[in-house]
């Protein structure tokens, strides 16, 4: 298989699969059985699926979630999303070069369509929709979930770090992946529950039914209430070269990364310092792949500040107060060129700097996919949200406000189910606040026996360390998940606060046997770079500054660890407690290269279906247009594949700089259909 294949890594099982052959633009490809076209593509080193046809723009991979038609290509003739195509055998795949010639009309024999009924419908297979299915479930609910990827879990199945919030109710500290196969296991278990994958929800209609594609068969179902739990999609930003290939978002990078494990970059370069973003450039290491650095619009990150500084402690460099400037690049992207902002968001001219990467990750935000409850209501269904599709949270908070959603569904068709517990209600508002206040660096005055170093310093919801040790040592002084573990008691060294903590936040300092030279225990979960005994590793504190070159003189790599390497190191005394982990990306990663500016102008891309610029738009709303329609209409922005769902924001965004409030501006019209199918779908009713 290609290079470009993950082989190893410290948390993912690299299991042996089918090989089969296709082809890309004539040529023999091989790729893994049940993979989508786009990894396939990826793995074989081909990120640009074509050129469009207005300007001959390299397409490539955007969304990964077929949301819009970026990575749009040829499959036997017809048009298909690569991110949502499976390879087939001899599968003949070639690359979108201008406008694609139609095939020839099929023949549709009209059939019937299947109709079903459920109790309840829930739309998206992720942590809300699992939870929430769990719930119905068990109350004897008749119950459909429909998720549009080839297995359920969501995010979940992307995540390979720990997760925060409480043990007992959003099994914090175990990895997201896990926890995806854990509650999807648990909906395959109960027969009240129908699961459809590969299947897509494209409209509710007037007459209370909804169409679902269902393995490429067009289905109607007619619930009593749904459940609008289909998450979120990704914000896209403005900025010079926006369109080139190798520029997108956190979701598409992990889809390759930690679900397909596809490498599809060498070098790195994030955009935003929230969660999403903090994550990725920490899933990018494990993956082996090189982090050049991030940057924040604002002046700190807004993501727990226990995921930056495992960034940084690792050797990635985090530039807060800083944005894009431009992109640089023919087709693909090449390099990356960052400037420091004012409290405007202006550049300030003079700080530019330009950095080498092949992939910019835009991790900027999400928006629900709120149409599906839009139109349920419209059409006088009942209907709910719940996890991202409902308010942008913490997956943590997802699934605890689908299991409320759930229950509360079940309290609705069945009078007999019991109330909804208050303490859930105050639990799920714990569970989706933000990262709080940061507290003063305190290292324990201790010099004797061992204990553990607690490094985390914000009020967030988490409290695994303290609910797995042993001693009852650790512990939460006030709230028992959002304020900061404290440690008082006797520790007899287990490690388990170490192993389980999320934020890698916890290291352990023995002075038993040496009171000059005490061991250190650090938490290490990139352990496809290698850490032997003996080794010299560059020790760092909580804010990534170096305090010593030390030498390994123990690793602990045992299962009841949960893939998390302890790595001990003997340290003089006077930093022993400061050590909080060491350094394995070497600095000239992020070494800068010559600037060279160009003309900045409103040349960005507003609409990249269409590819409609940023001047275009601002022209019309100077002239006093404030119907998005309109716009759309003389421009086409909004017009293409994804159904404005990439440019919305971009455009609301320009209306906010010229001063015009979102309330005076007529919103674009959602489609009638909110993913794009043949409408031969709608006549082939029982077509396999």
């Amino acid at each position: 298989m290609s290079g470009n294949r993950i082989e190893e890594h410290p948390i993912l099982t690299i299991a042996d699969s089918e090989k089969i052959n296709f082809f890309w633009n004539g040529k023999k490809l091989t790729a893994k059985k049940n993979e989508v076209i786009s990894s396939a593509l990826f793995a074989n080193g081909i990120k640009i699926f074509g050129h469009h046809h207005k300007d001959g723009s390299a397409q490539g991979i955007f969304c990964a979630n077929g949301q819009c038609a970026k990575c749009a290509v040829i499959v036997d003739g017809i048009p298909m999303k690569s991110c949502m195509t499976i390879v087939k055998p001899e599968m003949k795949v070639e690359s979108v070069e201008g406008l694609p010639k139609l095939p020839s009309t099929d023949k549709h024999e009209i059939s019937e369509i299947e109709e079903l009924e459920y109790d309840v419908l829930i739309i998206g297979g992720g942590p809300a929709g699992l939870s929430a299915a769990i719930q119905l479930g068990e109350h004897n609910i008749k119950t459909l979930i429909v998720d549009d990827k080839t297995e359920t879990g969501g995010k979940l199945v992307l995540q390979t770090h720990k997760f925060f919030g409480s043990v007992e109710d959003s099994f914090a500290g175990t990895r997201g992946n896990d926890i995806g196969k854990m509650l999807s296991q648990k909906v395959s278990e109960n027969e009240n529950i129908d699961v459809w994958t590969n299947s897509i929800a494209l409209y509710v209609y007037k007459d209370k039914k909804v169409g679902i594609l269902n393995n490429n068969v067009y289905k109607l179902i007619k619930p009593k209430i749904i459940l609008n739990a289909a998450g979120a999609r990704e914000k896209f930003l403005r900025f010079k070269g926006n369109s080139l290939a190798g520029i997108y978002g956190a979701g598409a990078f992990q889809t390759l990364v930690n679900r397909d494990l596809v490498r599809p970059t060498e070098r790195l370069f994030i955009v935003g310092g929230g969660n999403v973003g903090l994550i990725a450039g920490y899933h990018a290491l494990q993956a082996g792949i090189d982090v050049v650095g991030l940057v924040e619009a604002m002046p700190k990150c807004g993501g727990y500040k226990v995921h930056a500084d495992k960034l940084v402690r690792l050797g990635v460099s985090i530039y807060t107060s800083h944005s894009v400037l431009q992109a640089n690049g023919k087709e693909t992207i090449e390099s990356v060129t960052i400037t420091q902002i004012d409290e405007k968001f202006n550049a300030i001219k003079g700080t530019e700097r330009t950095f080498e990467c092949d992939t910019l990750l835009i991790a900027v935000g999400l928006e629900s996919v709120n149409e599906f409850t839009d139109e349920a209501e419209t059409a006088g269904i009942r209907v709910l949200s719940a996890g991202d599709a409902k308010e942008i949270a913490e997956a943590s908070s997802a699934m605890f406000k689908g299991k409320i959603a759930g229950l509360k569904i079940a309290k609705e068709i069945d009078s007999n189910v019991e109330e909804i517990p208050e303490s859930w209600f105050d639990k799920a508002e714990i569970l989706k606040k933000e990262a709080g206040k940061i507290f003063e660096y305190n290292l324990p005055e201790i010099e004797e026996g061992i204990f553990p170093v607690i490094h985390c310093l914000q009020e967030i919801p988490c409290n695994p360390c303290s609910t797995v040790c042993p001693t009852n040592s650790i512990f939460m002084k006030g709230d028992p998940i959002m304020d900061l573990p404290v440690y008082e008691g006797k520790c007899i060294g287990c490690g388990k606060c170490v192993t389980i903590c999320p934020g890698l936040a916890i290291t352990l300092v023995d002075f038993r046997k040496d009171t000059l030279f005490p061991t250190v225990t650090l938490p290490y979960e990139v352990s496809n770079k290698k850490v032997n005994i003996g080794d010299k590793i560059i020790c760092v504190d909580i804010d990534g500054k170096i305090l010593d070159v030390l030498q390994v003189i123990q690793v602990l790599d045992v299962k009841a660890n949960n893939r998390t390497q302890l790595v001990k190191v003997k340290a003089p005394k006077n930093i022993a407690k400061k050590i909080v982990s060491f350094q394995i990306q070497k600095a000239e990663i992020s070494q800068q290269k010559e600037t060279k500016i160009q003309n900045i102008s409103d040349e960005e891309m507003v609409c990249l279906c269409e590819r409609v610029t940023a001047k275009e738009i601002r022209a019309l709303i100077k002239k006093g247009i404030t119907d998005m329609n309109q716009i759309k209409a003389i421009t086409r922005a909004g017009m293409g594949p994804c159904g404005a769902k990439s440019c919305d924001n971009l455009l609301k965004q320009l209306f906010r700089q010229e001063g015009i409030l979102l309330e005076n501006v007529e919103p674009n019209t959602r489609r009638p259909i909110f993913v794009e199918v043949p409408l031969g779908k709608f006549a082939d009713g029982k077509k396999p």
